[in-house]
């Protein structure tokens, strides 16, 4: 379960730090459905099937994943639109890094209850 779930941690730095370098993927997810927050969700999906699939297999894997993608998806919908609300910036406001914290926290929970049922109630 270690191993998968610094396996989840590492995927998740590389998605969502240098495969997030472009501002159509980062400027757009706060608007509900645009490409660039689905592909966004998308790659943390993937990476999270390559990671699940060496421990659960395929099947139970693409479960989680599309978990994963449709939970960071939503997370990322709505720390946009709270710092769109509330007009936090990383330049003049404490409550932009505060919501980032968060919404660092709450995806990384996720992870932990991924791997909680991928391990206890998917057979393995």
């Amino acid at each position: 379960m270690f191993e998968a779930l610094l396996g989840l941690f590492i995927k998740h730095f590389i998605c969502d730090f240098p495969l997030q370098m472009f501002p159509w993927l980062y400027q757009n997810k706060g608007r509900y459905l645009h490409p660039g927050g689905i592909v966004h969700a998308g790659a943390h999906g993937l990476g999270t099937f390559i990671v699940l699939n060496f421990f659960i297999g395929s099947h139970a894997a693409m479960l989680y994943a599309i978990i994963d993608m449709m939970v960071h998806y939503h997370l990322d919908w709505a720390k946009m639109n709270l710092s769109d609300h509330y007009n936090l910036k990383p330049d003049s406001s404490e409550w932009f890094w505060l919501l980032l914290g968060l919404d660092q926290l709450l995806h990384h929970l996720t992870y932990f209850a991924i791997v909680y049922y991928a391990f206890n109630y998917t057979g393995f």
